[in-house]
């Protein structure tokens, strides 16, 4: 019954955006795997959200806006910092380890304060939740693991499809800081 479970959700991976793997492997004759699979949709969430990251100038990264239902929000700033913190608490939480760096909180170091030092942040982030999301296959993507947010288990393959979500929680937000502040986003941007 585990290998037709595992068949089932890898046949729903791909048709939520894996197709362009699962045609790359077939022309080759390789086997589809999860780490492949997880890791094209990663790289797509990453290439729109660290356009974003650097699309917003260096004067305007602790922009938050003010008016109307957006008290206390996090600044640009912010935001990134957050999702690369959370990308390796999921990172780590995937492969059963502590994360290389210290994240201070899920909002990240406090003393990362220059864009550059925030992208490194971002770009190092996305390169070990790569590295975790290549250490899954068909025999431990079901297994339970603690989860990063509390004392309770999950499989590995609920967190990764937290992992690749949610990027994009916070990708909209950014648009809009970015779109407040005049820019268009990359992603927006015409060919």
């Amino acid at each position: 019954m585990r290998k037709e479970v595992v068949t089932a959700i890898l046949m729903l991976a791909l048709g939520a955006g894996g197709s362009a793997v699962a045609h790359a492997q077939a022309k080759s004759d390789q086997k589809i795997t999860f780490a492949a699979v997880y890791d094209h949709t990663l790289s797509g969430i990453e290439k729109e959200f660290v356009s974003a990251a650097e699309a917003m100038p260096d004067d305007k990264y602790n922009f938050a806006p003010t008016q109307g239902e957006f008290k206390g929000v996090r600044t640009f700033a912010q935001q990134i910092k957050h999702v690369a913190a959370v990308n390796y608490m999921f990172g780590g939480a995937i492969m059963s380890e502590k994360p290389p760096v210290n994240l201070g909180s899920e909002n990240g170091p406090d003393n990362l304060t220059s864009k550059a030092d925030i992208l490194k942040f971002l770009n190092d982030s996305f390169a070990y939740l790569h590295k975790a999301l290549g250490t899954l296959d068909e025999n431990n993507i079901l297994g339970q693991i603690q989860s990063p947010f509390g004392p309770n288990k999950v499989s590995r393959l609920g967190l990764t499809n937290i992992a690749i979500s949610h990027p994009f929680d916070h990708y909209g937000q950014m648009v809009v800081y970015l779109r407040m502040n005049g820019i268009v986003p990359p992603a927006s941007r015409g060919q």
